[in-house]
């Protein structure tokens, strides 16, 4: 019964109808990624601050993540809530970035160390 309650039954939905084209041909949407397929990916996030077009606000910026815009949710809101700061996330057409106010750097560099994430720019 389980997997019922997963599957779509109708939608008039365009975006709904091409992730029903792309389960019958096999075809993985990278969006669709679950944490597993993430975890075995090699990617490398890139930390940099940035100040300016930001009236002098400090804001750290951690970018090239995977696109999964519901992986990049999650850890924007974990890292905001570790960090004590607001931030949002942003996705591109190949990759998430995630913006975190002030200079959290050394907070975020801990939280990645603990999940095995791989950065640089620090």
């Amino acid at each position: 019964m389980s997997d019922f309650k997963n599957k779509l039954v109708w939608s008039d939905d365009p975006k709904d109808k091409v992730k029903i084209e792309n389960e019958k041909s096999g075809k993985v949407n990278r969006n669709d990624m679950s944490l597993a397929t993430i975890s075995e990916l090699k990617w490398t996030a890139v930390f940099r601050l940035e100040k300016a077009s930001r009236g002098g606000k400090t804001v750290t910026v951690i970018d090239q993540l995977p696109r999964n815009e519901a992986w990049v949710k999650d850890l924007c809101k974990e890292l905001k809530s570790k960090c004590g700061v607001g931030g949002t996330f942003e996705m591109s057409h190949d990759r998430g970035l995630i913006e975190i106010q002030g200079d959290k750097r050394a907070e975020v560099k801990a939280l990645f160390d603990k999940k095995g994430f791989k950065y640089k720019g620090m």
